[in-house]
């Protein structure tokens, strides 16, 4: 009898820790390097977002929190889902967790079965097939390539629904393509699964409030009312609030899943940090300048990075919808051969070979299901993110 338990060779180590890891250590060698791994924004907190967890620590608001979360940021969400989602959630369908991958993953725990399939559109996040395995479920992948924008296309969908498949997660805009879905592109697919009614949807909206130019986003559960009872819609503050270190998420959904996520969360964690939530109770309520302010920074990074990836040598780079990434493909540069005589034979291989060589940290696209492309994240300065492309440019001009 082995000691460590069999559901660990399910599962693979997260690829944008371990780049993001790679990096640090690089960097604490002494060796100049640009990190492009980790989703994460640069910009602090909100000031008024911070002190409203310093008033919460003042009027002695440190102890233990109820389970899915204190009253009044259920409350806050309710409101939230309502005011900017059209979707009527009432506090006793919302839960509170310790970031949107602890609400993924109780959803996935509360309801999986052996044998359940849950559906994940490649380019995917790395952890939604991961946690898939990890509760017990069977991740069926389906591609949205880049000759359809990183988008689902309902034809794609429809041929890999089967009896046995419980759940779809759908997340716009993407991590990592960054690609998102219009009104009727949603409503596409969320005409197939109406015609499926087994099928729930697990909406992954942590990226909402980073769209760029005119579009608008929705969710499954606005565009299909009749999908409402088989949703959970889920959120965050971490990209929106540049709050990712509060770790709090959150999600609404039909009251007998929020039970069950409660039990579960229950007998996990308990109730999230009482301060960070009080932090998120000013971030939904409170000013919300922080926002265009955000998302003017990020649409400049992100024409910069597609205007130089798309000057590089062998690289094609889409334009994104949302998020702060872009995925392009480095399919030009498959068979090249570095200066020192290595073949690129994988996208992983010039992932790492970039940080060899350049000390740009991106991340192979093989470990989001869809390759040959990397993910840059441009969530970094404008001074930064210009010296990594240009690095990136000169990488590949060395391939021949």
């Amino acid at each position: 009898m082995g000691f460590l338990a069999d559901s660990l060779s399910r599962i693979k180590p997260s690829a944008t820790i371990m780049l993001t890891q790679m990096a640090r250590e690089l960097k604490a060698k002494g060796k100049d390097v640009i990190s492009l791994s980790v989703g994460e924004p640069d910009f602090d907190t909100p000031d008024n977002i911070k002190e409203a967890a310093i008033a919460a620590i003042r009027r002695g608001e440190t102890k233990y929190s109820p389970v899915p979360g204190i009253p009044e940021l259920r409350e806050a969400v309710s409101q939230k889902f309502k005011r900017e989602n059209g979707l009527d959630y009432k506090p006793s369908q919302v839960i509170v967790g310790t970031g949107g991958k602890h609400v993924i993953f109780n959803a996935l725990m509360a309801t999986l079965n052996p044998g359940d399939e849950v559906i994940c559109v490649a380019p995917y996040w790395v952890s939604y097939p991961e946690m898939v395995a990890l509760c017990g479920g069977t991740p069926v992948i389906v591609s949205a390539t880049q000759a359809h924008d990183f988008r689902l296309q309902p034809e794609d969908l429809e041929r890999v629904i089967t009896p046995r498949t419980k759940w779809i997660i759908l997340n716009s805009p993407s991590n990592p393509s960054g690609a998102a879905y219009s009104r009727a592109e949603l409503k596409a697919l969320t005409d197939v699964l109406m015609r499926h009614p087994q099928v729930w949807v697990l909406s992954d909206d942590i990226y909402e409030h980073l769209t760029y130019g005119d579009f608008e986003f929705v969710t499954a559960a606005q565009v299909e009312p009749g999908l409402y009872d088989r949703t959970l819609t889920m959120n965050g503050v971490s990209k929106t609030y540049a709050m990712t270190g509060w770790r709090i998420g959150y999600a609404g959904a039909p009251e007998r899943l929020i039970k069950a996520m409660d039990l579960i969360q229950g007998q996990q964690t308990s109730g999230t940090s009482t301060i960070s939530q009080w932090a998120a109770v000013e971030a939904l309520s409170g000013p919300q300048d922080c926002i265009p302010r955000f998302k003017t920074a990020f649409q400049r990074r992100r024409d910069l990075a597609v205007s130089m990836l798309n000057q590089a040598t062998g690289l094609k780079c889409p334009t994104p919808e949302g998020a702060f990434y872009v995925y392009p493909s480095c399919a030009g540069l498959i068979g090249k051969k570095t200066p020192g005589g290595k073949v690129i034979a994988t996208d992983e291989d010039f992932v790492m070979e970039l940080l060899a060589t350049e000390g740009v940290a991106t991340v192979h696209g093989s470990s989001f299901g869809l390759g040959p492309n990397f993910r840059v994240s441009y969530a970094t300065s404008d001074e930064k993110l210009e010296e990594a492309c240009r690095r990136i440019q000169r990488f590949a001009a060395s391939l021949t």
